[in-house]
C-alpha cells in the first residue's frame, strides 16, 4: 500500500484481502533476444549522456555518430487584440533565447545581438532609427554581462542540456503578421452572412504553418455553411461547422505570406436576429506558427566559442520561431 507514493505496508499476508484476481501462469521465454528490434537501444541508454563521443579538445573518443553541437532557438509568443475594423487595440511580444547544448568540455561562449538594441522604453526617444526597442531583458544566472552595454555581446558557458539564456518583452506598436477583417451583413430577420479576411503581412518568402481560427456562432444557430476564397499558394484549406461546439473552425496547413485569404459562412438562425444574438457572435482566435521570422526584430549576429581550442568545431544550429499566444479579434 502506498502513501502519497511512499510505501507503507509490504506485508503479503495483508495485502492478499486487497487483491482480486486470479493468478495467471506466464509462460518463460527462453530466447528474449529474438523479440527486440536490433537497431532499439538498451533501457540504459537513456542514461549515457550526450557528449560521451567527444573530450574538451573536441576530438571523437569513439566511432559512435555524435555530434558537438549546440541549438539555439528565438522563440517569440504574440498577444494581439483586433477591433473589429482591424486596428490593433493591444499588442505585446513575449520571447526568448532558448539553448539546447551538446558541447564538450563546457567551453565558454560568445553570444552577439543587435548592436542597435535598445533596453527600456524610455530610451526608445533616443534609439536611432529601426533599432530593436525591448521593454525590460532578464538574463539566466550564468550570462556574463560585462561586455553587454557597450557590445551586445554575451558570455556564458551553457550547461548541458536545455537552458533559457534570456526573455524579453515587447509591448506597444510592431507590425502584426496577420491581420483578420470581419464583417457581419444580416440578409433575412432569421439569417446573416459573415465574412472573415486574413491578410498575412510578412513577406513572401515567409508562411505560416497549421493556421487556424475558431468563430463561435450563437446558440441559437440552426445550421452554417462555409465557402473559401483562397490564394493559389495556400495549401490544405479547409471550414467546417461544428454544430456540437457551436462554432467554424478554419484551417490551412501553408498560409503564405503577402497574401489575403477570405471565408464566408451563410448562418441560419432559429429566430430573428436581436442585438443580444450578434453579440453572441466571436471573437475569432486564431492560432500559427511562423518559421524562420520573428516579430521584433532581434538577432543572433554571431555565436562563437570564447577559447582558443584547437579543433574544436561544433556544430550550431540557430532557428526563429513566431507563434501565436493570445491572437484574438472582436467583431
Amino acid at each position: 500500500m502506498l502513501d502519497y507514493g511512499y510505501p507503507q505496508v509490504t506485508s503479503t499476508e495483508n495485502l492478499k484481502s486487497f487483491v482480486y484476481n486470479e493468478p495467471i501462469v506466464v509462460t518463460p521465454v527462453v530466447n528474449t533476444g529474438q523479440m527486440v528490434n536490433p537497431k532499439t537501444a538498451s533501457a540504459s541508454a537513456v542514461h549515457k549522456p550526450v557528449i560521451n563521443s567527444v573530450n574538451a579538445s573536441g576530438k571523437k573518443t569513439n566511432s559512435t555518430n555524435q555530434k558537438n553541437e549546440i541549438f539555439v532557438d528565438i522563440l517569440e509568443r504574440l498577444n494581439v487584440l483586433f477591433s473589429n475594423n482591424g486596428y490593433v487595440l493591444n499588442s505585446t511580444i513575449d520571447g526568448c533565447i532558448q539553448m539546447k547544448s551538446y558541447l564538450a568540455g563546457n567551453p565558454e561562449l560568445r553570444l552577439a545581438l543587435n548592436e542597435d538594441l535598445v533596453v527600456g522604453r524610455e530610451k526608445s526617444s533616443a534609439a536611432p532609427y529601426g533599432a530593436v526597442v525591448l521593454d525590460d531583458i532578464n538574463f539566466h544566472e550564468s550570462v556574463n554581462l560585462n561586455e553587454f552595454e557597450y557590445a551586445k555581446t554575451l558570455q556564458f558557458r551553457p550547461p548541458d542540456g536545455e537552458f533559457v539564456v534570456l526573455n524579453y518583452r515587447l509591448t506597444g506598436d510592431f507590425k502584426t503578421p496577420f491581420r483578420i477583417f470581419p464583417a457581419i451583413e444580416e440578409t433575412a430577420p432569421k439569417t446573416m452572412e459573415i465574412s472573415v479576411l486574413v491578410r498575412a503581412e510578412m513577406p513572401e518568402n515567409h508562411f505560416g504553418a497549421n493556421v487556424s481560427l475558431e468563430l463561435p456562432l450563437p446558440k441559437c444557430t440552426a445550421a452554417a455553411s462555409c465557402s473559401l476564397v483562397t490564394s493559389p499558394r495556400t495549401t490544405g484549406a479547409h471550414a467546417e461547422y461544428s454544430a456540437q461546439d457551436r462554432k467554424v473552425v478554419w484551417t490551412m496547413k501553408k498560409l503564405p505570406g503577402n497574401s489575403e485569404q477570405t471565408m464566408r459562412i451563410k448562418v441560419t438562425l432559429n429566430q430573428p436576429c436581436t442585438s443580444s444574438i450578434r453579440r453572441e457572435i466571436g471573437p475569432i482566435g486564431m492560432n500559427f506558427e511562423i518559421p524562420m521570422y520573428n516579430v521584433s526584430n532581434l538577432q543572433i549576429k554571431y555565436l562563437r566559442i570564447a577559447e582558443n581550442m584547437p579543433g574544436y568545431t561544433p556544430y550550431r544550429w540557430v532557428r526563429y520561431v513566431t507563434q501565436s499566444s493570445s491572437y484574438i479579434c472582436r467583431l
